[in-house]
């Protein structure tokens, strides 16, 4: 049984009319189709159905893949209602999953499985979503430019010495509203502030781009270093084009706050909805995403690190080295995310 793809080719502008005309699986809501799974994801990874077609190898069940971005597909869930054929909705960055959980859509998952294999940091503390991938965000530094000697942790970034030096991208980058909940966590709000002020006075130039364009922006020299999420290096040194491959060999890894609470880490993860149809095909399917093969696939097919400890990163990713991760519990992210935006409107981080 193969997969069934569809992508949700809808502006954020869509209106009401437009979302609901749009017609997505052949199942009916109400109607168990014991044999499907119905997935919405804004994970736009094209390795993954690789993944979810050996999910229907080896359980018998179809997944019926629904793709668009987090706030469509968000938004689409809201319209439909109790109407909605979706089963789970799988997304990136802790934050909006913890804002999808604020608006009603998950049902809460009791799982031995899931309890056991996914570290209680990465996962909901009452089961609503669960972590299936990690992404580090780390500080990538020019290698002519910076010793790493001089690197330490996230608060250091705001030394005077890296006046003019640091690339990120834009405080409405969700990966960065989450980096700033984990400095509040971490910190308090005043230091948080204080340190966004800084940041800002070290910005190499006025944030603009993904992760690739910071990385891209150190390795040109226009700055020395850039905040990244760890899976973009590694496209560089995989990519064909031998001005890639320079990028990637320009470019060191850096992971900051080793010798106290660890580095910053966000997840890619899923939950079931409430209203899903089939629950248990979608239990299942959550829990093969726990498992070592899934793991290992999501590691090498998007060059993220895994949420079950002993599975094998991908070569390019192990090269990085060894790491100690902030276990915060990545649902306050969420928690703090609103305070973390109004801490960067407030000191001009556009």
């Amino acid at each position: 049984m193969k997969l069934s793809r569809r992508s949700l080719l809808i502006s954020g502008a869509s209106s009401t009319a437009a979302f609901a005309a749009t017609q997505v699986f052949s199942p009916k809501r109400g109607v168990a189709q014991t044999g499907e799974v119905n997935l919405y994801s804004s994970r736009h990874y094209n390795t993954d159905d690789e993944l979810y077609e050996a999910f229907t190898e080896r359980t018998g069940i179809r997944v019926n893949l629904l793709e668009g971005k987090a706030d469509e597909l968000l938004e689409r869930l809201k319209i439909e209602g109790d109407r909605s054929p979706a089963d789970i909705f799988m997304t990136v960055d802790a934050g909006r999953l913890w804002g999808a959980d604020q608006e009603g859509l998950f049902t809460p998952v009791s799982s031995a499985t899931l309890e056991e294999r996914i570290p209680e940091s990465l996962r909901h503390p009452d089961g609503h979503w669960f972590g299936f991938t990690k992404r580090a965000r780390v500080i990538m530094y020019n290698k002519a430019l910076v010793n790493p000697s001089e690197l330490s942790t996230y608060e250091a970034l705001v030394d005077p010495g890296w006046r003019g030096k640091v690339l990120i991208r834009s405080s409405g980058n969700i990966y960065n509203q989450s980096l700033m909940a984990s400095i509040i966590a971490a910190n308090g709000k005043a230091a948080a502030e204080d340190w966004a002020k800084g940041m800002v006075a070290n910005f190499a130039r006025t944030p603009e781009g993904n992760d690739r364009a910071q990385i891209e922006g150190a390795a040109s020299g226009l700055g020395s270093l850039a905040i990244a999420n760890t899976y973009y290096l590694p496209r560089y040194a995989k990519d064909e084009d031998p001005a890639k491959q320079d990028i990637f060999k320009t470019i060191g890894v850096f992971f900051p706050n080793q010798d106290d609470r660890g580095t910053h880490v966000n997840i890619s993860g899923a939950g079931v909805v409430k209203t899903a149809p089939n629950k248990e095909n979608a239990i299942k399917f959550l829990e093969y995403l726990s498992s070592n093969a899934a793991q290992a696939f999501f590691a090498q097919g998007n060059n993220e690190y895994p949420v079950v400890e002993g599975v094998p990163v991908d070569a390019v990713v192990g090269g990085f080295g060894q790491f100690e991760a902030d276990d915060l519990n990545v649902n306050f992210l969420g928690e703090n995310q609103a305070e973390a935006v109004r801490i960067m409107d407030r000191v001009g981080w556009v």
